[in-house]
């Protein structure tokens, strides 16, 4: 597909940014001097706002295969943006009035929009913006876009793997298996998490572990629970009882009935429990979670999967293993497994340079290169390897099981504000040197950052730029090679320097 896609969801959080503006003071006050209609034509520019921001989840899916529904994001793009320059202009007008500039002839421009709305800059502006919007909006009907209410389908997982499809985790298996048996002396149970960006292979790695030989000997007791978004206690203390006690699932939904029942029959016994893809950061759940596991036998272990370091923290891991991406070779057997037949050695000689070009886009992300290589499995063309190659990965149509480029999920799961902090990284150039401070500053100054009542702006921005970099979207200069700074000046202070990996670079520029 041609064309960058556009990010329905950063266009979501942008929306936020001016359904607030238009409930400012100078929005409203603005409305009421020139009285039109009673704030009739404000409410209709908000009507169509929503209009729009309703179907934005679905128009976001659909321009992953329809060009017709990626140009109305275009369209509809453009439309806000010229919403929210007319704001500006209404924001200038009103440091005017205040200043005291010019009153005589502001004082005839309100009047003068008074009698006509169309007689004044303004008021043509606020026509032709409102006229767009409408237009925009009425085009959603022709597209079959709606609006999509739904829980998120949460990503299922379960302990069983194909290890034949498994490369260049031996070692970390290895790893993290000499973890997990250790006795450090710690409480009878204990947490340690895997934790690596989205894709990377940390269930994977989980599952590996979990099915080890030398894992199970060691344990009494083992379960597998996949959490996702949603840390239910209920659901999963069910679903954990359920695993060890190999019975059908329990009828209740008392909690502390399960947590009794839970902690009876773990007690004096020696477990394993996985809890991949964790995300929650709030520690009372945690611990509210944890308390029927206390009572398992000494060296009972949990391992958390998780994309965020803040979980693992909140967890209170007392070991925490950095998964590494998958090295050069590890990723093109990983690739060829999928990409090729094993019987066409002729397609897999002829293809193998473009082949490789592709491997190194993905950069060591198994789940990246498994979806890469699945598409290309029945394509034997070698112009359509070529233009996959030249392409971002992020403007392909998504797998037969819906699966998008690796890290869109993360993309996905971030808060509104932290959406428009990351796309904004998208004006600079891959391989910069993120300067945590200055960037901080860069984004106050284009108002991408909301001030609570309890905090300044720069300590909400720190903790935004913490949260990119505990979500794996940004890492330390000193953890990845870039080749200039922000400003092309000499980094000098590389505990606040940064850099984004082209792949996350280039999930921002498509949200943008």
């Amino acid at each position: 597909m041609a064309g960058a896609l556009v990010g329905g969801a950063f266009l979501s959080a942008f929306l936020q940014v001016l359904f607030d503006r238009m409930a400012s003071r100078e929005v409203v006050d603005f409305f009421r001097s020139r009285k039109l209609g009673k704030g009739r034509l404000l409410q209709k520019l908000k009507a169509a706002l929503l209009s729009a921001n309703a179907v934005l989840d679905d128009a976001e899916e659909k321009q992953m295969t329809n060009d017709h529904v990626r140009k109305w994001l275009d369209e509809l793009k453009d439309a806000v943006y010229d919403t929210d320059d007319l704001f500006d202009e209404i924001a200038t007008e009103d440091v005017k009035r205040e200043a005291g500039v010019e009153p005589r002839a502001l004082v005839c421009k309100v009047w003068s929009f008074a009698a006509d709305a169309r007689g004044s800059k303004l008021g043509d502006e606020l026509e032709r913006v409102l006229e767009r919007l409408e237009s925009v909006v009425k085009q959603r009907e022709v597209l079959g876009l709606g609006e999509i209410i739904r829980e998120r389908t949460p990503r299922v997982t379960t302990s069983l793997v194909d290890e034949s499809g498994v490369f260049g985790r031996e070692k970390d298996r290895e790893a993290v298996i000499q973890l997990l048996l250790s006795d450090r002396g710690e409480k009878n149970t204990s947490v340690m998490a895997i934790v690596g960006m989205g894709g990377v292979g940390k269930t994977t790695l989980s599952q590996l572990v979990f099915n080890d030989g030398a894992v199970k000997g060691s344990f009494e007791l083992r379960a597998w629970v996949c959490v996702s978004d949603q840390f239910d206690i209920c659901k999963l203390t069910a679903t954990a009882l359920e695993e060890f006690s190999s019975s059908s699932k329990k009828e209740t939904e008392n909690l502390n009935q399960l947590q009794l029942q839970l902690k009876n029959f773990l007690t004096g016994k020696k477990f394993l429990l996985v809890l991949d893809d964790v995300w929650n950061e709030d520690s009372n759940l945690w611990d509210a979670f944890l308390v029927p596991f206390i009572y398992g036998a000494r060296g009972s272990k949990i391992i958390v999967t998780t994309r965020n370091k803040r979980v693992a923290s909140v967890a209170r891991a007392v070991s925490t293993y950095p998964l590494r991406k998958l090295q050069d070779e590890e990723c093109w057997d990983l690739f060829a497994k999928h990409a090729f037949d094993q019987q066409n050695f002729e397609a897999r000689t002829r293809l193998e340079e473009i082949g490789r070009r592709i491997v190194k886009r993905c950069d060591g992300l198994p789940l990246a290169l498994k979806t890469i290589g699945s598409l290309l499995r029945c394509e034997s063309d070698i112009r359509e390897w070529e233009s996959i190659a030249e392409s971002y990965i992020w403007n392909l149509a998504p797998g037969p099981n819906g699966i998008l480029p690796a890290l869109l999920l993360s993309y996905h799961y971030l808060p509104p504000q932290l959406k428009r902090c990351f796309a904004y990284c998208s004006v600079f150039p891959k391989d910069c040197i993120y300067e945590k401070d200055q960037l901080i500053l860069l984004w106050m100054a284009e108002g991408l950052i909301e001030q609570p009542n309890d905090r300044t702006l720069e300590q909400v921005g720190d903790r935004c730029f913490d949260d990119l970099v505990s979500r794996s979207l940004l890492h330390r200069v000193s953890d990845v090679e870039s080749s200039f700074s922000m400003h092309d000046l000499e980094v000098s202070d590389v505990e606040s320097s940064f850099s984004m990996h082209d792949l996350v670079n280039d999930l921002a520029w498509s949200m943008t």
